[in-house]
């Protein structure tokens, strides 16, 4: 990752198990193991269970975070995986998350962070406004 400061994978879990979806300690124990499959180091974690259906959770991890954002209803889940460690196993993150929610179908795309951050920087000092 010399090339960006940071990796955000984002995935779309489509026709998933829709009762897995609406319960926030599946969601938790799922998004927190496969972050943990991942190599990932977890920090913390905050979650909650929307009426009548839905839930949202993040766990921060050394490295960055992982996010996520279900829809029961469509049988259908978003995922971030954002991380600045070249360690994290974002394709086994994918997989323990994919079983776990029984999807049928997953689309991904990665996205890299930062990338003007480690451009080489000219010596000279930036001038002051005004």
């Amino acid at each position: 990752m010399r090339d960006a400061l940071g990796k955000h994978v984002l995935i779309e879990f489509y026709r998933c198990n829709t009762e897995r979806l609406s319960s926030v300690e599946h969601i938790e124990e799922i998004l927190l193991r496969a972050a943990r499959e991942a190599r990932a180091k977890v920090v913390t974690s905050s979650f909650h269970q929307f009426q009548p259906y839905g839930v949202s959770g993040v766990v921060v991890i050394e490295e960055s975070h992982f996010t996520i954002h279900t829809w029961p209803e469509h049988g259908y889940a978003a995922v971030d995986l954002f991380f600045c460690a070249p360690t994290v196993d974002v394709e086994r993150a994918v997989q323990v998350l994919n079983d776990s929610l029984q999807s049928q179908e997953h689309q991904s795309m990665e996205v890299r962070r930062g990338t003007h951050a480690v451009e080489p920087r000219s010596k000279s000092p930036v001038p002051k406004a005004g």
